[in-house]
């Protein structure tokens, strides 16, 4: 379901059939979001878990204990979100949408270049 601000709205929640149309209240102090430079994502048998993270600082070179030059990067987590497998899925698909979307409408204005 979209709303009036294109926001996709997930409308199947786990172990649940048929469709559900959600009214979400965002508490004040959650509307404005909490920014992240990049998420990890990983997950257990139970949840995928998103960490979304900040750079602390810039990046600095060191060798780690094998004597391998890396690029060491301070984050710090700024919210963990846990999803059931099940929703994965719908998450995927309405990111998908939403970058459709948004391609179309910022791409050649402006593209995030990826990082090595």
């Amino acid at each position: 379901m979209a709303r009036d601000d294109g926001c996709e709205i997930v409308t199947t929640m786990a172990n649940q059939s048929g469709r559900r149309e959600y009214d979400l209240d965002i508490p004040n102090d959650v509307e404005p979001g909490t920014y992240a430079d990049f998420a990890s994502i990983w997950h257990t048998p139970d949840a995928f878990v998103l960490d979304f993270a900040v750079v602390k600082r810039p990046p600095k070179s060191v060798v780690n204990d094998d004597g391998e030059r890396v690029t060491k990067v301070p984050t710090r987590v700024v919210s963990r979100v846990r999803v059931p497998p099940s929703q994965v899925f719908e998450i995927m698909k309405g990111l998908e949408k939403q970058l459709s979307m948004w391609e179309r409408s910022y791409s050649k204005k402006e593209k995030p270049t990826e990082e090595s």
